[in-house]
């Protein structure tokens, strides 16, 4: 595996890789890898000729008081993790190396990253947008791999894409959970054993409500409602920061359900904020309730 820190080292790699014909997945990543990562470079490698995972922590896409300087880092276990993956490039620059002192562009999707964690996180999708970009810019990917635990973000990327004819395939994967159902995330290892056994009820409660909509009711809310009364006897240690139903392209929220519809949650514990999410099939046929 070769590790690339410079990106116009990278980007020169990549554009002699495309040039002779050769497939080129990238996975974007922060870095701390658990195996939903891994399963990301599976999927990559299981496509591509050459495997590209960034690890970059990205400070644009923290507000100030946001956890970038605490964000959990551990390069030599994850340089390991990618090279057992069978990844080929990793790349990990500095931020100054990504970044110019006096850089003035940045990439905004406005509509789908408004709401849920665009709502407590306004500049959160626009470093997120602008990092990807870069990304996109110095790998020249075939495709690119993201987990679908950040439906948000994966709305907004292909956005993105879409409208600024970005000619790379955007890949949205399986959230990867825990054997007790709560979803894998780097953050994780924040939380106290009592905030971790409250955490799961996260998806449990998801789950509840999507398994209502199943079953025939098509009220979000009446859904929505069930879902929160379970986080309030389960997890009273965490603070729910959002739970809505939203259409799953436009990230805007459903009065009805009438289709796929993407089941959202946010919830703060004491040292990390944690998202899940469900998505909900109304019943098959029917009129619903």
């Amino acid at each position: 595996m070769r590790i690339v820190i410079e990106p116009r080292e990278l980007q020169g790699i990549c554009l002699d890789l495309r040039r002779q014909g050769q497939t080129v997945g990238l996975v974007p990543t922060m870095g701390y890898f658990h195996q939903g990562h891994v399963s990301l470079m599976d999927h990559a490698r299981g496509r591509a000729d050459t495997v590209v995972v960034s690890l970059f922590v990205n400070p644009t896409q923290f507000g100030p008081s946001e956890d970038l300087d605490r964000y959990p880092r551990d390069f030599a276990r994850d340089r390991d993790t990618a090279e057992k993956a069978g990844v080929d490039i990793l790349f990990a620059p500095e931020p100054g190396a990504m970044y110019a002192p006096d850089a003035s562009t940045a990439v905004t999707v406005d509509g789908v990253s408004a709401g849920l964690c665009g709502a407590s996180r306004p500049t959160h999708f626009r470093g997120v947008a602008t990092v990807v970009t870069k990304l996109f810019m110095l790998v020249q990917p075939t495709f690119a791999v993201f987990g679908e635990k950040d439906r948000q973000q994966l709305a907004v990327i292909r956005r993105m894409v879409r409208d600024l004819d970005i000619p790379v395939e955007v890949v949205g994967r399986p959230i990867v959970r825990e054997p007790d159902g709560l979803a894998l995330s780097s953050r994780n290892v924040f939380l106290s054993q009592d905030e971790r056994d409250q955490a799961l009820w996260i998806n449990k409660a998801l789950q509840a409500a999507a398994d209502l909509i199943a079953s025939g009711e098509r009220d979000p809310g009446t859904a929505l409602v069930l879902a929160r009364d379970i986080l309030a006897a389960h997890a009273p240690l965490g603070e729910v920061e959002y739970l809505e139903a939203v259409d799953p392209d436009a990230m805007t929220p459903v009065t009805r359900v009438n289709g796929p519809t993407v089941l959202a949650a946010a919830m703060r514990f004491s040292r990390v904020r944690l998202i899940d999410n469900r998505l909900a099939r109304p019943a098959a046929g029917g009129e619903g309730r």
